[in-house]
């Protein structure tokens, strides 16, 4: 595959997950919690990641690249922490997830949502956006990673 290409997908992706994302906030009117909103800042770093790709040369490109699968495993790593704490494993280490006001502070312009209460797209279905990012962030750090592993093929 031609790395820019490589690139362009991975930025597009990126962008795809987090306009998805603001799909549920905006037009599905699930509220987002301190968790979900912290989940969301690896898909901005992968998106860069790609545009300097698309624009890099192509042994930076797959640099950069692999360096936006190192990205996507830290968002498995939040989005595990996150279903742990849907799932009562262990408490959120935010403390907006806690229900902790730090004194002095505005209250949110949006109400707050537990992060221990997952957020389904559909009551029927027991998949809660951080189940969905862990799997979509596995997915997305295993293509990545392979990319920027891969050997390169000469053709003669």
């Amino acid at each position: 595959m031609n790395n820019k290409l490589a690139g362009l997908l991975t930025m597009l992706a990126a962008l795809g997950a987090l306009g998805f994302a603001y799909y549920v906030q905006f037009d599905l009117h699930r509220t987002p919690c301190a968790l979900c909103l912290v989940e969301r800042w690896p898909y901005r770093a992968v998106a860069v990641l790609g545009l300097l790709g698309v624009l890099s040369r192509p042994r930076a490109t797959r640099l950069l690249l692999g360096l936006a699968g190192l990205v996507m495993l830290g968002d498995a790593g939040v989005a595990f922490l996150h279903v742990g704490v849907e799932f009562g494993w262990w408490k959120s280490p935010l403390p907006e997830c806690n229900g902790v006001l730090v004194p002095g502070q505005p209250l949110p312009l949006v109400p707050a949502t537990p992060c221990d209460k997952p957020v389904y797209l559909a009551p029927w279905l027991h998949v809660s956006m951080a189940m969905m990012d862990l799997g979509a962030a596995l997915v997305f750090a295993a293509l990545l990673l392979g990319y920027a592993l891969r050997k390169r093929r000469v053709f003669r």
